[in-house]
């Protein structure tokens, strides 16, 4: 058996929109009607990787917002993208 440690670094935003679009024909809607798919969809993700893979420590990363860098370095960065759906922003 291996002594080495693994980390795994997990996009969190990429979990999210995966599991949004995911149940996109049948969201997820909870007891006060608001769409828990991104949600649902991001800690299944999470679980499953982590049951799966067993990582001996784990990090969900966040892009804070409001950078500009990648844009202006180039301008195509997420040009065709559409605006985040409501559901996931607020999750």
């Amino acid at each position: 058996m291996s002594d080495k440690k693994r980390l795994f670094l997990v996009d969190a935003f990429a979990l999210i929109f995966r599991g949004y679009y995911a149940f996109i024909k049948n969201p997820r809607i909870n007891s006060k009607g608001l769409d828990t798919s991104a949600i649902m969809g991001f800690m299944n993700s999470l679980l499953d990787v982590i049951k799966r893979e067993r990582p001996d420590h784990l990090a969900v990363c966040f892009d804070k917002g409001g950078s500009v860098a990648r844009k202006e370095a180039f301008p195509e960065y997420k040009a065709n993208r559409d605006e985040t759906p409501d559901a996931i922003k607020i999750a």
